[in-house]
């Protein structure tokens, strides 16, 4: 079971990849003529904050983890 610390890391990251895509989205629709590159690089950033978010989301894991032994 995923413990209430990673859920608020997974959830952190979560918000992040959706306010590259609403930042995306928006961009590419102020300015059509550059759609294919504002999507590209905010694929890119997705990607990035989805793998930056790793490392605090298995950090998480195992304090619930120790949390959960010491009860």
């Amino acid at each position: 079971m995923i413990g209430r610390r990673a859920l608020w890391e997974i959830f952190h990251v979560l918000l992040g990849v959706g306010a590259a895509y609403v930042i995306a989205a928006l961009s590419a629709w102020a300015y059509p003529l550059a759609t294919t590159d504002i999507w590209v690089v905010a694929i890119v950033a997705m990607l990035l904050t989805m793998a930056m978010g790793v490392s605090p989301i298995r950090r998480a894991m195992v304090e619930d983890q120790a949390q959960r032994v010491k009860e």
